[in-house]
């Protein structure tokens, strides 16, 4: 005969934590824990006021405003006045007042009234109605502008520079009356070297043009008043003028001028 098979041992699922605890599990609950009474109240329903209840009462009944039955709303608002008492609320005057208003409403509609007292008082309730729908639109206009869209809560505003690269600045044009002055500037410091001398003339137009090409070469953006020798005298700076004129005729060189009345650059025609 063959042996009974011994049954097949199933895993056991391990229990999981219900709290990690410096970075321990936990998953038994001390002996010594302690929790105070009512430690956790979960709020589902939240009043603005005792007419704010007593609407919530009438809606959730499906009720006609302008008929309520004021004995079966007058226990319901008693009860949940009760309730909040039994989770120490704080109650609020107004809602004890309003307690106090129905409890007048309902004896009023229960005893018996004369005739006369029927048609000079009309209904007891018409007031009150009369407060409950005021209420109403009220907070049917708050629900609604609530939902229109609020800036910085569902539109934010944001803001973006973008350089405008459409708009093209172009120096302006150099003119002759200000190339002139400048001219005059640098001949007035040139005779502060002027002596009298019998020499034989030791610059040429071409030549200075060469050595003026040649500091371009250099520096192709130099200032205009830079160009000039003061030291050579008048003779110099005009020579080294008129080696620019020439040049500038020959387009070798342009002159240019960043803003109207501002300083006067030489400029090679090859880096431009």
């Amino acid at each position: 005969m063959s042996q009974p098979q011994e049954p097949v041992k199933q895993p056991l699922q391990r229990e999981m934590p219900f709290a990690v605890v410096g970075g321990e599990p936990v998953s038994q609950l001390p002996t010594d824990l302690y929790i105070p009474p009512r430690a956790l109240e979960v709020f589902l329903e939240a009043f603005e006021g005792p007419l704010d209840l007593l609407l919530y009462l009438i809606r959730r009944q499906n009720l006609d405003i302008l008929d309520i039955p004021i004995t079966e709303i007058t226990r319901q608002y008693v009860e949940y006045i009760d309730l909040m008492e039994e989770m120490q609320f704080e109650l609020a005057a107004e809602y004890l007042l309003m307690a106090a208003i129905l409890a007048e409403i309902k004896s009023r509609m229960l005893l018996p009234r004369p005739r006369i007292e029927e048609t000079d008082e009309g209904d007891p309730r018409a007031e009150l109605v009369r407060r409950l729908q005021e209420y109403e639109r009220y907070k049917n206009a708050a629900e609604e502008l609530d939902e229109l869209p609020r800036l910085e809560r569902n539109i934010h505003t944001a803001s973006a520079f973008v350089v405008d690269r459409s708009r093209i600045t172009v120096p302006p044009d150099v003119n002759l009356r200000e190339l002139l002055l400048v001219l005059q500037d640098v001949l007035s410091r040139a005779d502060l070297f002027t002596r009298h001398a019998i020499t034989s003339e030791p610059l040429s137009v071409r030549e200075r043009m060469s050595i003026v090409l040649e500091k371009l070469l250099d520096n192709p953006f130099i200032e205009f008043h830079l160009l000039f020798t003061v030291a050579e005298g008048r003779t110099g700076v005009v020579v080294t003028f008129l080696a620019m004129l020439e040049l500038l005729k020959e387009q070798l060189i342009e002159v240019v001028q960043n803003e109207p009345m501002g300083q006067i650059y030489i400029k090679s025609a090859e880096a431009a």
